[in-house]
């Protein structure tokens, strides 16, 4: 790199510091809790009868991964959460990936940049460089978390390599499609389609002992197949060594020879214009939201459906072991001893995945912003806060619409199984929780008209935080006022139980306030661009 290499690398850091440090403190922070209340909460409940009856229930391993090591504190963290914090370091690193590269490749920065004589390549390196060094310091900070708890050392640092090692692969795999794909939003959306893929895969190994062989096709599965605070394998962790370097070597190469502003995949031109759906801004809204609401509805209805076909497995397992229900009642996850209350807690996890929906929508529409690609259109006598109530409006119904798609998949699951669920109660409890979906996108607009930078952090902050907040306050018992603080407290698991209308309505009412203050702002401040 040439001499504004440091320059480039400042900003860089710069771009990710926050997100870092966010992603630091939730990973190592949750598995070092979980770590230091396993002894007083856990310790008991694991001999080895329990044990072998989680390893043979199919339901347990595809869902939660196959045991190993519960009777010891690390072994159990890896367990309860061990992939849901590779998903998240996996998530972040492919997102900022591309926001860092095409991104801002995308939002016309980087041709100064390149008028002298740094290169394209030199340029997506070291971007790439800090973003590795960063999922590094994730995983270094995972690594001393479990150390510090009390944990085997040597568990701990395969961990902890084991999730940063994951979070380089997905890094690489972001600014890969970057370099394929000539625009961001693509470019994110394929990396995740690769992300929710593996993970898939490692559902599948686990859920049948025939495909244990998928474990090696998948990161998330070779995270598995390292086994720390057991096993302690080594190779697992060589060979996702060498495929992170791999796919590296593969994002930098990409980025080599090809036009700024171009992707790798050519894009045809002269094709007729496509102007469906372009005679007014409900129809433009409806057109920009159509793909990003097939894509999202057929993941979860492809998760859910799983749901469903593991009903009567896990919910027979659990009236069998009733240590097992207790456990998962003390982590949030009550009555999920009888099908409804099995779907009703899980349903209640639709408002997380379609309230990152909604704040990605509008984080969308930050980043057209500040592409210029909204110029023309608020060129034209179009008041701002009318755009913002008819993209909500559209949002809003894509929430509706994925809400349905989970409900209608997991009620189908069940009943090619014969776990007995209806189609209503199914739907009931799905629509349950689109008001916290709601929520956020609310508190993504508050954030598009007043801190249009961090649109997509304060939206997911009612979903995301929500959720991780409840089930902390409940697992290790924290103050009634710090559980009040969640949104998830206030909605009633349906259909186990009747809806929480006031606690409803309340959601619903702090949703529109978010709404209506960010609107103001929105029409008050200046284009970013």
């Amino acid at each position: 790199m040439t001499s504004a290499g440091p320059a480039v690398t400042g900003l860089a850091v710069r771009l990710l510091r926050r997100g870092t440090l966010v992603v630091t403190g939730v990973v190592a922070g949750l598995s070092a809790q979980v770590a230091m209340q396993y002894r007083s909460l856990y310790g008991d409940a694991f001999d080895a009868g329990s044990l072998q009856a989680l390893a043979e229930n199919p339901a347990i391993r595809t869902l939660f991964g196959r045991p190993v090591a519960l009777d010891d504190p690390g072994g159990f963290t890896v367990w309860r959460t061990g992939t849901f914090v590779a998903v998240l370091v996996g998530l972040w690193s492919l997102m900022a990936a591309t926001r860092i590269t095409r991104g801002e490749e995308d939002a016309g920065r980087w041709e100064l940049l390149l008028a002298g004589r740094l290169r394209l390549s030199s340029l997506v390196a070291g971007n790439l460089a800090v973003l590795v060094a960063a999922v590094l310091v994730v995983g270094a900070a995972l690594a001393a978390a479990m150390v510090a708890t009390g944990t085997a050392a040597a568990g701990s640092l395969l961990y902890g390599a084991a999730v940063a090692l994951i979070g380089v692969g997905f890094a690489a795999v972001g600014t890969l499609a970057a370099q394929l794909v000539p625009e961001r939003r693509a470019a994110a959306g394929s990396a995740v389609a690769v992300l929710g893929a593996s993970l898939l895969l490692r559902m599948v190994a686990d859920g049948a002992d025939t495909l244990d062989w998928l474990h090696w096709l998948s990161p998330f599965g070779l995270l598995a197949r390292v086994q720390p605070y057991a096993a302690d394998r080594a190779v697992p962790l060589l060979v996702l060594a060498l495929a992170s370097a791999a796919l590296v070597v593969a994002a930098v190469a990409g980025a080599s020879g090809r036009d700024l502003g171009a992707g790798r995949i050519p894009v045809r031109h002269g094709h007729p214009p496509r102007t469906r759906l372009l005679r007014s801004l409900a129809g433009f809204a409806v057109r920009r939201a159509l793909r990003p609401v097939a894509g999202w509805a057929v993941g979860l209805g492809a998760y859910f459906l799983l749901i469903g076909l593991l009903a009567r497995s896990l919910t027979r397992f659990l009236s069998d072991n009733p240590r097992y229900a207790e456990l998962a009642a003390q982590a949030g996850f009550a009555d999920l001893g009888t099908v409804e209350g099995y779907v009703a807690s899980l349903f209640t996890l639709v408002a997380v995945p379609v309230g990152l929906f909604a704040a990605s929508r509008l984080a969308a529409d930050e980043a057209d912003e500040l592409a210029r690609r909204f110029t023309l259109l608020f060129a034209a006598p179009v008041a701002r806060t009318r755009w913002a109530r008819v993209e909500v409006g559209v949002v809003g119904a894509g929430c509706l619409v994925l809400a349905v798609a989970a409900g209608l998949a997991a009620w189908a699951g069940t009943s090619a199984v014969g776990a007995g669920l209806g189609l209503w109660p199914a739907l009931a409890g799905v629509l349950n929780s689109v008001p916290v979906a709601l929520l956020s996108l609310g508190a993504a607009l508050l954030a598009l008209g007043w801190l249009p930078q961090a649109v997509m952090p304060v939206g997911a902050l009612p979903t995301v935080g929500g959720f991780l907040l409840q089930t902390l306050a409940e697992s290790f018992g924290w103050p009634h006022w710090v559980l009040w603080l969640s949104p998830f407290t206030h909605l009633n698991t349906v259909p186990a139980q009747p809806p929480d209308w006031a606690g409803t309505a309340g959601i619903l009412a702090v949703a529109a306030a978010f709404a209506v203050a960010g609107a103001v702002g929105y029409a008050r401040r200046d284009l970013r661009g």
